[in-house]
Protein backbone atom coordinates (compact mmCIF):
# COMPACT_ATOMS: atom_id res chain seq x y z
CA UNK A 1 0.00 0.00 0.00
CA UNK A 2 1.27 3.83 -0.91
CA UNK A 3 2.14 5.71 2.19
CA UNK A 4 -0.36 7.76 3.58
CA UNK A 5 -0.02 11.72 2.82
CA UNK A 6 -1.81 13.70 5.71
CA UNK A 7 -2.28 17.00 6.85
CA UNK A 8 -1.35 18.20 10.01
CA UNK A 9 -4.13 21.09 11.56
CA UNK A 10 -2.54 22.73 15.48
CA UNK A 11 -2.10 25.81 16.29
CA UNK A 12 0.69 24.96 18.13
CA UNK A 13 4.14 24.99 16.07
CA UNK A 14 6.40 23.02 17.88
CA UNK A 15 4.18 20.21 18.02
CA UNK A 16 3.61 20.15 14.42
CA UNK A 17 7.48 20.73 13.34
CA UNK A 18 8.43 17.84 15.97
CA UNK A 19 5.41 15.31 14.44
CA UNK A 20 6.32 16.34 11.12
CA UNK A 21 9.78 14.97 11.77
CA UNK A 22 8.69 12.11 13.71
CA UNK A 23 5.69 11.02 10.72
CA UNK A 24 8.61 11.61 8.02
CA UNK A 25 10.94 9.06 9.67
CA UNK A 26 8.24 6.59 9.89
CA UNK A 27 7.53 7.31 5.68
CA UNK A 28 4.57 9.30 6.20
CA UNK A 29 4.09 12.57 4.05
CA UNK A 30 2.57 15.84 5.30
CA UNK A 31 1.41 18.40 4.87
CA UNK A 32 1.02 21.21 7.80
CA UNK A 33 -1.99 23.85 8.59
CA UNK A 34 -1.70 25.97 11.85
CA UNK A 35 -5.51 27.26 11.85
CA UNK A 36 -8.87 25.68 10.61
CA UNK A 37 -9.28 28.32 7.66
CA UNK A 38 -5.10 27.58 6.20
CA UNK A 39 -6.34 23.99 6.05
CA UNK A 40 -9.74 24.54 4.81
CA UNK A 41 -7.77 26.87 2.07
CA UNK A 42 -5.05 23.86 2.10
CA UNK A 43 -7.40 21.21 1.35
CA UNK A 44 -8.69 22.88 -1.70
CA UNK A 45 -5.39 22.03 -3.35
CA UNK A 46 -4.65 19.03 -1.88
CA UNK A 47 -7.82 16.81 -2.77
CA UNK A 48 -5.12 13.72 -2.66
CA UNK A 49 -4.81 13.92 1.07
CA UNK A 50 -5.88 10.50 2.92
CA UNK A 51 -5.74 11.77 6.21
CA UNK A 52 -6.44 15.37 8.07
CA UNK A 53 -5.19 15.13 11.89
CA UNK A 54 -6.91 17.99 13.38
CA UNK A 55 -6.72 19.46 16.48
CA UNK A 56 -9.75 20.10 18.49
CA UNK A 57 -8.64 23.15 20.34
CA UNK A 58 -7.41 25.99 18.55
CA UNK A 59 -8.11 29.85 17.96
CA UNK A 60 -10.50 31.04 15.56
CA UNK A 61 -11.95 27.89 13.61
CA UNK A 62 -11.84 25.45 16.22
CA UNK A 63 -11.65 21.91 15.38
CA UNK A 64 -15.21 20.95 14.92
CA UNK A 65 -16.05 23.68 12.94
CA UNK A 66 -13.08 22.51 10.61
CA UNK A 67 -14.42 19.36 10.57
CA UNK A 68 -17.82 20.40 9.22
CA UNK A 69 -15.79 22.29 6.50
CA UNK A 70 -14.09 19.52 5.52
CA UNK A 71 -16.85 17.18 5.23
CA UNK A 72 -18.49 19.40 2.61
CA UNK A 73 -15.25 19.99 0.68
CA UNK A 74 -13.75 16.37 0.64
CA UNK A 75 -16.27 13.85 1.86
CA UNK A 76 -13.66 10.77 1.17
CA UNK A 77 -10.56 12.46 3.33
CA UNK A 78 -10.63 10.99 7.08
CA UNK A 79 -10.24 12.71 10.04
CA UNK A 80 -8.75 12.29 13.17
CA UNK A 81 -8.96 14.63 15.81
CA UNK A 82 -6.74 15.18 18.54
CA UNK A 83 -8.35 16.81 21.87
CA UNK A 84 -7.23 17.19 25.37
CA UNK A 85 -8.70 15.89 28.37
CA UNK A 86 -11.03 18.89 28.71
CA UNK A 87 -12.66 18.24 24.96
CA UNK A 88 -13.14 14.41 25.04
CA UNK A 89 -17.13 15.52 24.53
CA UNK A 90 -15.74 18.06 21.66
CA UNK A 91 -13.76 14.14 20.20
CA UNK A 92 -17.48 12.11 20.47
CA UNK A 93 -19.17 15.41 18.79
CA UNK A 94 -16.70 15.14 16.29
CA UNK A 95 -17.06 11.38 16.05
CA UNK A 96 -21.14 11.65 15.06
CA UNK A 97 -20.11 14.53 12.64
CA UNK A 98 -18.22 11.60 10.36
CA UNK A 99 -14.53 11.76 11.97
CA UNK A 100 -13.22 8.51 11.81
CA UNK A 101 -11.41 8.71 15.46
CA UNK A 102 -9.91 10.47 18.23
CA UNK A 103 -6.76 10.73 20.14
CA UNK A 104 -6.01 12.30 23.26
CA UNK A 105 -3.04 14.65 23.38
CA UNK A 106 -0.17 14.36 23.69
CA UNK A 107 -0.96 11.00 21.39
CA UNK A 108 1.74 8.33 21.18
CA UNK A 109 3.46 8.27 17.56
CA UNK A 110 2.76 4.69 16.94
CA UNK A 111 -0.85 4.95 17.75
CA UNK A 112 -1.25 7.93 15.85
CA UNK A 113 1.05 6.04 12.94
CA UNK A 114 -0.95 2.79 13.11
CA UNK A 115 -4.73 5.24 13.06
CA UNK A 116 -3.27 6.91 10.13
CA UNK A 117 -2.78 3.79 8.30
CA UNK A 118 -6.20 2.30 9.17
CA UNK A 119 -7.66 5.69 8.21
CA UNK A 120 -6.06 5.84 4.58
CA UNK A 121 -6.73 2.27 3.85
CA UNK A 122 -10.21 3.01 4.71
CA UNK A 123 -10.29 5.84 2.36
CA UNK A 124 -8.70 3.92 -0.36
CA UNK A 125 -11.25 1.02 0.11
CA UNK A 126 -14.19 3.62 -0.16
CA UNK A 127 -12.57 5.81 -3.64
CA UNK A 128 -11.98 1.73 -4.89
CA UNK A 129 -16.26 0.98 -4.78
CA UNK A 130 -17.13 4.72 -6.34
CA UNK A 131 -14.79 3.61 -9.32
CA UNK A 132 -15.83 0.08 -9.41
CA UNK A 133 -19.46 1.32 -9.16
CA UNK A 134 -18.66 3.80 -11.93
CA UNK A 135 -16.83 1.25 -14.23
CA UNK A 136 -19.90 -1.21 -13.84
CA UNK A 137 -22.26 1.84 -13.86
CA UNK A 138 -20.56 2.28 -17.84
CA UNK A 139 -20.24 -1.39 -18.53
CA UNK A 140 -23.66 -1.99 -18.17
CA UNK A 141 -24.47 0.67 -21.01
CA UNK A 142 -23.19 -1.51 -23.64
CA UNK A 143 -24.58 -4.65 -22.45
CA UNK A 144 -27.66 -5.89 -24.46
Amino acid sequence: MKAPFIMLVDDEVPFVETMVKRLAKRNIETTTAFSGEEGLEKLKTHQNLDVIVLDVKMPGMDGIETLKGIRMLSALTEVILLTGIASIESGIQGMKLGAYDFLMKPCDIEELVSKVKDAAKKKREHEDKIKDAERNKMLSKYEP
